[in-house]
């Protein structure tokens, strides 16, 4: 009868097997670290606050996508709304002094302020109601406007980053995971079990790195960037705890298969 494996980690003495439950937690801890890092690194680069995809797609693709305003007055919106008022407008909304401007007295009449109050008010105010009117949309104070008013332009990391980027943390996280998945081979559970979720954990670290290049061409792809670390941060995640259930059960001798 041969052993099911020639190492097991209930084998070794307690105190030992309590050491390595207590490295794990520390290095799922700084994967927990990891992830709140990268929410603060790439949180606001598209101006609105918390991490939402267009800060993922900005750091790898780039995004450049007209203010919701200029994308409306282009549109023909509002239909009331004169020619000249219009290219006051779709003039401020492109330059740069757009919170200076806004209510700029001598702007006069065409000041921004003059010509929203007159022809939007109706429709976007907070006590607006009836059909066609939307009051959460308000335009009433620069607060409101101002979050809708800029135009994004969110440039891409160069390639020489990225490519420092992903030599500091290809290979890192690759050794951490064939690290803790040996631990997790050395365990009482099944070696299927942990082979399979190896597995996934691979492929995940797989699409991750090679989406930070495809991206660059292929915006979509972003999203298989964000499942793929995600997969293997929950396949790693699940490896580690694993190898700390089994490591502060009671131990005992290897059995035959």
């Amino acid at each position: 009868m041969k052993q099911r494996h020639p190492f097991l980690l209930r084998t070794l003495p307690y105190s030992f097997r309590v050491g390595i439950a207590l490295l794990v937690i520390t290095l799922l801890g700084g994967y927990i670290v990891s992830g709140l890092h990268l929410s603060w690194h790439y949180d606001n680069r598209d101006e609105e606050p918390g991490l939402t995809m267009n800060d993922i797609i900005g750091a790898y693709h780039g995004v450049q996508s007209p203010s919701p305003l200029i994308q409306a007055l282009e549109e023909g919106h509002p239909e009331n709304l004169s020619d000249p008022e219009r290219d006051a407008l779709l003039e401020w909304l492109r330059g740069d002094r757009l919170s200076q401007d806004y209510d700029n007295l001598d702007l006069g009449e065409n000041a921004p302020s003059e010509i929203i109050a007159f022809n939007c008010l109706d429709c976007h105010s907070r006590a607006a109601s009836g059909e066609n009117t939307l009051p959460s949309v308000p335009l009433e104070y620069w607060d409101d406007i101002q979050g809708i008013a800029y135009s994004k332009d969110i440039q891409p990391a160069g390639t020489n980053i990225v490519a420092m980027s992903q030599h500091a943390h290809a290979p890192s996280m690759a050794i951490i995971l064939i690290v803790i998945a040996w631990l997790a081979v050395c365990t009482r559970f099944w070696m299927g079990l942990t082979g399979l979720i190896t597995f996934v954990a691979g492929l995940g670290l797989l699409v991750d790195m090679a989406g930070w290049w495809i991206t660059r061409d292929y915006a979509p792809f972003a999203y298989a960037v964000v499942a793929g670390g995600a997969i293997y941060a929950a396949g790693t995640t699940l490896l580690g705890l694993i190898v700390i259930v089994d490591c502060l059960l009671p131990g005992g001798k290897a059995t035959a298969e």
